[in-house]
């Protein structure tokens, strides 16, 4: 069996750390190539030191020349890199043939695209890819020929869910129906409305299920993880925004289903620990151990399932109207939505001001068929540059 030569697009996250566990058990089959990272360089040199790839890439000429000194102290041969440039280099030099696309905003959409262009197999789970570049990305895989691995929880439980290969043909082949994106609700599921406005970025990142960075765990909070996943399922799996739903699941056990016309549901259950979506990706179509500790239905006290409140969770119906709305309206979502959440963790932006921030952008910019991926990048500076004019606004 092949060795499949790993390039990990964000090894210090909380995805990256779990694509590095499962490798961990299987030295026989992965070897990691490339390793990027924005600021962590001590955890990034820890990872450089065990794994010995043979690039890494971090964001500056700082962390560029910390790195590089701890590596030769330590006799570690890796090249080290810097900069957005060096995150194509780390997919385009490294030999590399599976890429885990694993940073978080839109800073992974340029190396996950090039990844793309170049036939690997990508297990994505940065969603700006297809959120900004949906119709770009999907061509760029086709007509490269390489594999598109769904690594979110629920894309991948869809993609288990669905008949093998089938994002290949028409659903309607397969008597889909409908896709069911589940979702936690948050740790703000049965929170008072009226106490959402004192909500502290400490209580938007304890997230009741999922250990996820800061940034995800706002966007779990406030539901716009899950509209930005229905972007996604629309580009992934081929259906009409109108035959996806989303339903609050607080156990995270479900992770998604799929309905068929014959009347059947078929759901992916497991542990919620990313590691199993990741082996899947690795492995595919293969399964393989995952270090994840088997689910023990007869624990479970109960399953339930509801409809999300759009008054508690405003992005869910923003994302749903950018989504229909098409062209680049969701990559003004997306950048609107990462000024908001970042103003909201560290420069004193109301929680409820973040559907707020993405709403006025939304607003002041005028959608346009995404035809280019420097049309899409440059929408994206603008509409951060709209939603920042936007959130002095609300906290000066």
């Amino acid at each position: 069996m092949p060795i499949r030569k790993v390039a990990i697009l964000g090894s210090t996250g909380s995805i990256g750390v779990n694509t590095l566990d499962v490798i961990r058990l299987h030295p026989e089959r992965f070897k990691v190539v490339a390793l990027t990272a924005g600021k962590q360089i001590d955890r990034l040199a820890e990872q450089c030191t065990e794994f010995q790839p043979v690039i890494a890439v971090v964001a500056d000429m700082d962390g560029a020349s910390r790195l590089s000194q701890i590596l030769k102290e330590r006799n570690i041969a890796t090249q080290v890199l810097q900069g957005p440039a060096a995150l194509v280099a780390a997919v385009m030099q490294s030999d590399c043939d599976t890429v885990m696309a694993a940073i978080v905003g839109a800073a992974g959409l340029v190396p996950t695209l090039a990844a793309a262009k170049a036939g690997k197999r990508v297990l994505l789970a940065n969603k700006e890819a297809l959120v900004m570049s949906g119709d770009l990305f999907m061509q760029a895989m086709q007509s490269a020929g390489g594999e598109l691995l769904p690594i979110d929880s629920e894309h991948n439980a869809i993609f288990q869910c669905l008949p093998p290969r089938s994002s290949e043909a028409s659903q309607d082949v397969f008597g889909v129906e409908e896709l069911w994106l589940t979702a936690s609700g948050g740790p703000f599921r049965n929170t008072p409305l009226s106490d959402l406005s004192s909500v502290t970025p400490e209580q938007a990142c304890a997230h009741p299920n999922w250990v996820m960075g800061r940034k995800i765990s706002v966007d779990s909070a406030t539901m716009m993880n899950k509209g930005l996943e229905l972007i996604e399922a629309f580009w992934l799996f081929g259906l009409p925004l109108e035959k996806m739903r989303v339903l609050i699941h607080p156990q995270s056990v479900v992770h998604s289903m799929v309905r068929y016309r014959d009347g059947s549901v078929i759901a992916q259950m497991g542990q919620p620990d990313m590691r199993t979506p990741i082996a899947y990706g690795l492995a595919w179509p293969e399964r393989i151990q995952a270090g994840v500790e088997s689910l023990d239905l007869t624990q479970l006290a109960a399953l339930s399932f509801s409809e999300p409140d759009l008054k508690r969770f405003p992005c869910l119906a923003l994302a749903s109207a950018a989504a229909r709305e098409g062209g680049t309206a969701p990559a003004i979502l997306n950048a609107a939505n990462e000024i908001a959440v970042a103003a909201f963790l560290d420069a004193g932006l109301p929680y409820l001001r973040i559907p707020e921030v993405v709403e006025q952008t939304l607003n002041q910019m005028q959608s346009v068929r995404a035809s280019s991926l420097e049309l899409i990048l440059e929408v994206d500076a603008q509409a951060r540059q709209v939603a920042g004019n936007t959130v002095r606004k609300f906290t000066h």
